[in-house]
């Protein structure tokens, strides 16, 4: 069961995503045409759509019959001399109509609220889908913030869009047909007249409706940037506060609000003006037809009954006109929200398995090497992170990489993961290019541990299983007492069921670093990647870490990257880079006695310490 439903999910999220490329990767922004990847959410849900159409389609008949009634009432029910059956039963007929539009306006609230919230749900989905398959270099151009925004304020924009406002229009122009067709029966003059009025109705709608697109676009951007301010700074409170700078955050949070409102206040006067515009058209036009109808009335060309139903027919029909000016303005901000989330949709990842990856040999024996690689990272062209870098590690040998800050020591990790490819050259993993293979099988056999461990706001177990999510209470346990964590996960209040608050705040900065060593365990791959995983932590903590490191590190290929070269000393090879190349390699002793870049770094830290 649990298997059809994540097929049928991943069915639905691929329909999504090509439907917003169709419509040109957000490129619809301004347009409604970027509304074909709501419809391309909805139409997956038939019955829904079809039994919301027919409560529609009774709810606007029932609603467009209420005149009629109203008419047999007058003409029939207050003539003179009336049977007083006769009067009950046209009241009875009324009654009716109205019993009827209730139960079909509720059926129809039902199924387009469900509509809408199911669509919400399935395009969240599939832009979160998308957006676990793009490379980091993605989030480096693009706040993160900015585009959990996306997923929550424009999604309920869509979801607005979906349960009420398409509804509301489909209904308005059923009434507006059905309307002007029950006028056009009742008196074919009166309705011309209205019918000339028209194309001074629409002129405004459209001429103002380009204007209203670009403001509800803009809006919605400036909505982002608020929601990313209060993300930033919360996530920094303490060194807001530490820094006594809350009077400067306050006065940037202001001027985001105040920038809001400016454009909110704009998209106000304009669909404002459209609407007061529209209505009063509308009005006008009706109030002189009505005016020419009791001239008819006064005249005997038409009957009491005849002129009520007109007036109230084209009542109805001018509030139908006027609601779909304002359900205009609604469509336009849906499509700017349609738009954004589009972009996610239609964005490809720039790291992807080939259409037919090489196969990585069996079994994995954990031997890495580059060769003559150069890189740049996307957002910073014009600095070589790596240049013309090799590098042979043979399995089970433990690498210790060294150097100054910005030497490109993590750029190795984040090249070996295959985040990024090279420019030149190329890294291979037990003899297989990177760029050959699938990311996925080749992180398969990589297990990392970073400087600033990841936690999330979920249970002990949970944050444990990242590692192997298939792993019993046994195997957790295991990998648990070998990165000396045990002893303080059974402390905690639940266990490993206790909830370790967001980013692991319930724990110590080594409690952190001890269970993210549990999930390499877990992992149980031949390649270890290991960035500065003791800094910052206390004698105690960092002793208890490095003896878990030990037996992690044990029949496995390692990397180590650190500034703290006292961690480095048993390594099989140190190799010392500075500005993207390899400066030095040799053995602690060995590099100590060439008197180069890693003396001159051994004496600033040892001489630091002993001073």
């Amino acid at each position: 069961m649990a298997e059809t439903k994540a097929v049928a999910s991943e069915n639905k999220a691929v329909a999504i995503e090509n439907a917003a490329r169709d419509a040109g990767g957000g490129g619809g922004g301004r347009r409604l045409g970027s509304l074909a990847m709501v419809w391309t959410a909805a139409i997956r849900y038939p019955g829904h759509i079809v039994a919301a159409s027919l409560a529609l389609l009774v709810a606007a008949g029932a609603t467009l019959a209420i005149p009629s009634g109203f008419r047999l009432v007058i003409d029939r029910g207050f003539a003179a001399g009336a049977d007083i059956h006769e009067i009950g039963r046209w009241f009875t007929y009324l009654l009716g109509i109205v019993a009827l539009l209730a139960l079909a306006t509720a059926c129809r609230f039902y199924f387009v609220s469900w509509l809408g919230e199911r669509v919400v749900a399935d395009v969240r989905l599939a832009v979160q889908r998308n957006l676990l398959r793009l490379s980091p270099a993605f989030f480096e151009e693009n706040r993160p913030s900015e585009i959990a925004s996306r997923l929550t304020a424009d999604t309920t924009i869509i979801e607005q869009l979906v349960g009420t406002t398409v509804s509301v229009a489909l209904r308005n122009i059923i009434m507006v047909v059905g309307g002007m067709g029950y006028m056009l029966s009742l008196s074919p003059k009166l309705t011309g007249l209205m019918l000339v009025g028209i194309p001074t109705v629409v002129v405004p709608i459209v001429l103002l409706g380009r204007r209203l697109r670009t403001v509800s676009r803009d809006s919605q951007d400036r909505v982002a940037d608020v929601g990313t301010q209060i993300n930033e700074v919360l996530g920094a409170m303490k060194i807001v506060q530490a820094f006594g700078q809350q009077a400067r955050e306050v006065a940037r949070f202001g001027a985001a609000v105040d920038s809001v409102f400016a454009t909110a206040r704009r998209r106000i006067l304009l669909r404002a003006a459209m609407t007061a515009i529209v209505m009063g058209l509308i009005f006008g036009a009706i109030t002189l037809v009505m005016w020419q109808g009791a001239v008819d009335v006064a005249s005997g060309r038409m009957s009491g009954g005849t002129i009520a139903a007109f007036v109230l027919t084209g009542g109805l029909v001018a509030g139908a006109f006027g609601a779909l000016s304002e359900v205009y303005g609604d469509l336009v901000r849906g499509a700017g929200a349609a738009s954004r989330l589009a972009e996610l949709l239609a964005e490809q990842p720039t790291i992807a398995a080939p259409a037919s990856p090489a196969a990585l040999p069996q079994p994995a024996r954990g031997a890495l090497a580059f060769d003559r690689v150069d890189f740049r990272y996307p957002t910073r062209p014009e600095l070589l992170a790596l240049d013309g870098f090799s590098l042979s590690v043979s399995p089970g040998e433990t690498v210790a990489v060294v150097g100054p800050s910005g030497a490109g020591k993590s750029t190795l990790f984040q090249l070996i993961e295959r985040f990024y490819d090279p420019e030149r050259g190329q890294v291979l993993l037990d003899g297989v290019a990177l760029t050959a293979a699938d990311p996925a099988e080749v992180r398969a056999r990589i297990a990392m541990v970073p400087q600033e461990t990841v936690m999330f706001a979920a249970s002990a177990r949970d944050n444990l299983r990242y590692g192997r999510w298939d792993a019993g209470d046994d195997q957790l346990w295991a990998a648990a007492e070998a990165a000396n964590a045990a002893d303080f996960l059974r402390r905690l209040p639940q266990g490993l069921d206790t909830y370790l608050g967001e980013g692991g705040a319930r724990l110590s900065g080594g409690q952190r670093q001890r269970i993210a060593i549990a999930r390499a365990i877990l992992r149980d791959a031949p390649l270890l990647l290991l960035d500065e995983a003791t800094s910052a932590l206390d004698a105690e903590s960092e002793r208890l870490v490095q003896v878990a490191l030990e037996r992690l590190m044990q029949g496995r290929t390692t990397i180590v990257i650190a500034h703290r070269l006292a961690t480095v000393r048993s390594a099989d090879r140190i190799v010392v880079m500075d500005h993207g190349r390899i400066v030095e390699e040799g053995a602690h002793d060995v590099l100590i006695g060439r008197g180069g870049l890693y003396a001159k770094l051994a004496r600033l830290q040892f001489d630091g310490l002993a001073a």
